[in-house]
Parts: C-alpha cells; sequence; structure tokens
C-alpha cells in the first residue's frame, strides 16, 4: 500500500497550486491532508474512485483534516472523543479489518509559546488514545505533528531551541510516543539522513535556502515494522509550505 500525509496550508489554495497533479500520479491506496482550512460545502473535491471523509474546525478558515482512501473502511470517527480536543478539526480515524488510519494536525504551541500547555494536555491525550486503538489492532498515525524530534530534524536547531515546535517539552512528548510502542518510519530506513525536511517558512527564502524542519510524519505501531517497505519525502512538489511525506507498506 501507498500511504501520503500533506498539510496543504489550505485546500482550496493549494488546488490551484497542482494538488491534482501530484494526486492523481501519487495514485495513494490512502492520502490524508491536514490545515484543509475548509467548511463543508466550499470546495467540491475530484477525487474519483477514492472515498471522501472531512473534519472541519468550528473556526471558519481554520485547521480542518481530511482523507481520501480507496478502500472503504468499516468504520470512521472523528476526533478523540474528548469534547476540550475536538472542535478543531484536528482527527480522523478509518478502521480496516487489520489496522487503524489515524490522520492529526497537532496544534501549534504559537509564539511565545501562548499555547505549550494546551499541547502538552493534547500531547497525553493522543498518545492515550492512539494506545487505545493499538490495544485493539496496529496503528497508522500520519499527518503535520509541529514537532521536529531531533537536532537532525531541522536546520537550525540551536538558534531554534525553545521556540514552537522544538521545545524540550514537544521533543519529550514525541519520545514518549515513540517509547510507547511507535516507530518514526523515516528514521526507521533513514536514521542518519541529514538536510531532509518537510516544512520552510515562508519568510526569508527558507525553501530556496532548503533551511527546513522535518515535522511531517508517518509513525506506525512496532508490531508493524516487519512490514513497512519505504519513507519518502517528496522535497520536490510545491503547493504548500510543506510537502508531502509518504509510506510504503504491505498490508
Amino acid at each position: 500500500m501507498k500511504l501520503i500525509s500533506w498539510n496543504v496550508n489550505g485546500i482550496r489554495a493549494c488546488v490551484q497550486k497542482g494538488f491534482y497533479d501530484f494526486f492523481k500520479e501519487a495514485d495513494a491506496d490512502i492520502f490524508c491532508l491536514q490545515e484543509t482550512k475548509m467548511q463543508e460545502g466550499q470546495l467540491d473535491m475530484d477525487t474519483p474512485g477514492y472515498h471522501q471523509y472531512f473534519c472541519y474546525a468550528d473556526k471558519k478558515g481554520y485547521s480542518g483534516t481530511a482523507i481520501f482512501a480507496k478502500q472503504e473502511p468499516l468504520s470512521v470517527s472523528y476526533g478523540l472523543g474528548i469534547d476540550e480536543h475536538d472542535h478543531e478539526g484536528r482527527v480522523i480515524t478509518l478502521e480496516y479489518p487489520d489496522f487503524f488510519m489515524v490522520t492529526c494536525y497537532t496544534p501549534n504551541s504559537k509564539q511565545e509559546l501562548l499555547r505549550l500547555d494546551y499541547r502538552m494536555v493534547w500531547e497525553d491525550a493522543m498518545r492515550e488514545y492512539l494506545l487505545s486503538l493499538d490495544a485493539k489492532k496496529p496503528v497508522i498515525l500520519c499527518g503535520d505533528l509541529n514537532v521536529a524530534h531531533e537536532e537532525i530534524d531541522l536546520k537550525n536547531p540551536k538558534t531554534n531551541h525553545h521556540n514552537a515546535g522544538f521545545t524540550d517539552e514537544e521533543r519529550q512528548k514525541m519520545t514518549a510516543l515513540l517509547d510507547a510502542g511507535f516507530t518514526d518510519t523515516y528514521r526507521y530506513f533513514y536514521p542518519d539522513v541529514t538536510d531532509v525536511y518537510s516544512w520552510w517558512s515562508y519568510r526569508f527564502k527558507a525553501r530556496e535556502k532548503n533551511a527546513g524542519w522535518r515535522i511531517d510524519y508517518f509513525i506506525c505501531s512496532k508490531s508493524l515494522n516487519d512490514r513497512l517497505r519505504d519513507a519518502k519525502i517528496h522535497t520536490d512538489i510545491l503547493g504548500s509550505d510543506h510537502c508531502p511525506v509518504e509510506l510504503d507498506i504491505e498490508l
């Protein structure tokens, strides 16, 4: 199976910048989006052959996730089932016979870490949610998780230390998730690869200089490790400040 995840930073804008070209070329079995920034009825997505699932934020033009899947799932759920966390359209879960597919757009801690305390509560709730799924069948999590886990995962770790996405607290939560029985699939295949990122600021010609961060992930239950075939980051695909990431897995 080929799985794709992409923070499109506004799907209505992204479809004007070649989204469908990549979508068709990728021909993924499951294609997940984050930061769709739209409400129901604002855009009719043209994805023949795919079942479509959208999770919208209450706030207009904010957050939001989507999944396009060739195979219809056994069930679909939206959010974590916790009211505090379920008004921003951040999580969709598809249940299949042999695994759960979860896409997530993790809350950003924001400038001056205004939302870091909330982010810590979110992280614990998300980890517990994933563990509850994993107790039933293996889990594949993808999305913009808004953290560069290690120094290798961003261009300028020293100057960004304590900034949103690279605080000790956020990094420790990612470590806790992996230690709970999950695999960062890109690092599974490429533990030492440097200078490969999935997000670049629109400022300071960051993408041109490849001054980026790897904050988009495929993370899976360790029980699936022997089924992993490859992980890719499509740095050449434009249309957003993020690029798509891919997991190839035998399921």
